[in-house]
C-alpha cells in the first residue's frame, strides 16, 4: 500500500508473533507507526526499530482513547491467547476488550480503517473440507479462546453495522514463523520429550498460515477502504498433513519423528475425561490431551480462502516448507533444541 502524509497505523499486540510482523511490514513500506504495548511487555525490538509506543492494554479503555489520537488505520491483533482456561478471563480481554476499543474508534474523526485478527477457531469444531465464510461461525467453541473469538466477531459486526466502523476480520489458521514464543516451543518440547504423537494416522491436513502471508492478507485489507464488515479466511495455499508437519520440524531441528498413533474415538473421550479431571482440581495449566488438541491434530481442517484471492487479490507467497526453515532458523539461533 502506499503510505501517506497523514497515515498513522496503529498495532495492538505489537510485541507478539503476528504484531511484530506487522510493525515490520510497516516500517519498510514507510508507514508513521504506534505501537500499543502493555507495561509488562518486552519492547526492545520496537525501540531498536525506533517505533513510537504507548503503554496501555485492552482491559484498561482510558489508554486505547489516547493510543487511537490522530491514528488512521488499526490492525488489531492483542488477544488473549491459548487452549485452557477461564472464559472470562479471555473475554475480559477478547470482547469487553474489542467492544472498549471499538467504543474508542467510534469517537475518532481521522478512522479509516480498521483490521481486526480473528481465528479460523471460529467454526464448528469437526473435519472440514473447503469450509467457507457462508459457514456460520460456532457458539460452542470447545475452548475458551475460540468461544471468546466468536463472541469477539458478533461485537465487531454491531459496530460495523451500527456505528459504521470501517472494519474488516482476518481469520488464519495455525501461525507459524519467526518470533513465535508460544505454540512451537510447546510442540517443540513435546517432540524432544517423546510425547508427540498423532491423533489419527496422521494423514489429515493442518490449517497452517505462514505469519508472513497473514500479513500480506493484513496490508491487502488495510487497502481496502470498499470493504466494510467482511469476513475473509486466510491460510497458506498449500496445506499439510500432521505427518508432514512433524517430520519437517523433526528434520530441521534434529528431533524424534512421533511414532505412536492415538485413534480418534479413544483420543476425544479420553480428553474429556482429562479436562474434567483438571476442572475439578482446579489445575492451571492444560491436560497434555485436550479437545482442543483433539482439533488441531486429529481433524481434517482445510478451508476456503477463495473468497480472500477474489476480494483481497491475496496470494499465498510463501509455502509451508520454505515458512518452516525461516521459523526453524529463528528458533534454533535462540534456543538450544536437543
Amino acid at each position: 500500500m502506499n503510505a501517506t502524509e497523514n497515515m498513522l497505523l496503529l498495532v495492538t499486540g505489537a510485541t507478539g508473533l503476528v504484531g511484530s510482523h506487522v510493525v515490520q511490514r510497516a516500517r519498510k513500506e514507510g508507514i508513521r507507526i504506534r505501537a500499543l504495548v502493555r507495561t509488562s511487555s518486552n519492547i526492545k525490538l520496537l525501540q531498536k526499530w525506533g517505533v513510537e509506543w504507548v503503554n496501555g492494554s485492552m482491559t484498561e479503555p482510558y489508554s486505547l482513547k489516547a493510543a487511537l489520537n490522530e491514528v488512521t488505520h488499526v490492525v488489531h491483533c492483542a488477544a488473549k491467547v491459548g487452549d485452557w482456561g477461564d472464559i472470562k478471563q479471555y473475554r475480559e480481554v477478547n470482547v469487553e476488550g474489542l467492544e472498549a476499543f471499538l467504543e474508542m474508534a467510534r469517537e475518532s474523526d481521522t478512522l479509516e480503517r480498521f483490521v481486526h485478527i480473528s481465528s479460523l477457531g471460529v467454526y464448528p469444531a469437526g473435519d472440514h473440507y473447503g469450509t467457507d465464510e457462508t459457514t456460520r461461525p460456532s457458539t460452542n467453541g470447545i475452548d475458551a479462546y475460540t468461544r471468546s473469538k466468536v463472541e469477539a466477531e458478533k461485537v465487531l459486526r454491531d459496530y460495523v453495522k451500527r456505528e459504521k466502523i470501517p472494519a474488516v476480520a482476518l481469520r488464519p489458521g495455525f501461525i507459524y514463523g519467526p518470533r513465535d514464543r508460544a505454540v512451537l516451543p510447546r510442540i517443540i518440547d513435546r517432540m524432544r520429550s517423546g510425547k508427540a504423537a498423532y491423533i489419527g494416522n496422521g494423514q489429515t491436513v493442518l490449517n497452517n498460515t505462514y505469519v508472513g502471508n497473514l500479513v500480506d492478507a493484513v496490508f491487502l485489507a488495510l487497502d481496502r477502504h470498499d470493504l466494510k464488515g467482511e469476513f475473509f479466511n486466510i491460510r497458506d495455499e498449500r496445506l499439510v498433513t500432521k505427518r508432514e508437519f512433524f517430520e519437517t520440524i523433526a528434520d530441521l531441528g534434529g528431533l524424534p519423528i512421533p511414532s505412536r498413533e492415538i485413534p480418534l474415538g479413544v483420543a476425544k473421550p479420553v480428553a474429556t475425561a482429562w479436562e474434567w479431571l483438571w476442572r475439578t482440581v482446579g489445575i492451571d495449566s492444560a491436560p497434555l490431551l485436550s479437545q482442543a488438541t483433539v482439533k488441531f491434530l486429529g481433524y481434517n481442517l482445510d478451508y476456503s480462502i477463495e473468497k480472500a484471492k477474489a476480494k483481497l487479490k491475496y496470494r499465498p507467497r510463501v509455502d509451508f516448507k520454505e515458512g518452516m526453515k525461516t521459523t526453524m532458523e529463528w528458533y534454533l539461533a535462540k534456543r538450544k533444541v536437543r
